[in-house]
């Protein structure tokens, strides 16, 4: 993944889209941040798994500034907060449709045993471990809720 963005920045680089490399560069920083905050945690390299929570998140932020922007007459930072998105959702996974992520939130509550809102952590647990950069949580903590009686 690192090296994706690193060609993809470079490539901007030499296309002169100013608008990528300022995000492709962004992207790095992050990472960068992150790989700090995991040494001094006494952590390795941040794996596969922490970059997709991370540009999710980054993803997350840039939708609620949009709104923000939205919210406050400001539609040309919002604009540009969206081709952002645009742009870091092209290093992350396909996401699960509607459908699919029922029937892995089904699945997960099968296999974990789970029948009270008690057992929402485990499967969550669980969906992120087999769905990290490729379902939004926030949305399946809801559903989870949803099917556990919540």
């Amino acid at each position: 993944m690192r090296d994706t963005v690193m060609t993809a920045l470079k490539e901007a680089m030499k296309s002169g889209d100013k608008a990528k490399v300022s995000t492709l560069r962004m992207m790095q920083a992050k990472l960068k941040d992150k790989d700090i905050e995991a040494r001094g945690l006494g952590k390795g390299e941040t794996g596969p798994e922490e970059i997709l929570a991370l540009y999710q998140k980054m993803i997350k932020e840039r939708q609620e500034s949009a709104e923000i922007y939205e919210k406050n007459a400001r539609p040309e930072l919002a604009a540009q907060e969206r081709s952002e998105i645009k742009i870091i959702q092209a290093f992350l996974p396909a996401q699960m449709s509607e459908e699919d992520v029922q029937a892995a939130i089904a699945a997960a509550i099968s296999e974990t045993g789970a029948a009270s809102m008690k057992d929402m952590g485990k499967v969550v647990a669980d969906l992120r471990a087999k769905f990290a950069g490729r379902m939004d949580f926030g949305k399946a903590s809801g559903l989870v809720k949803a099917a556990l009686g919540g």
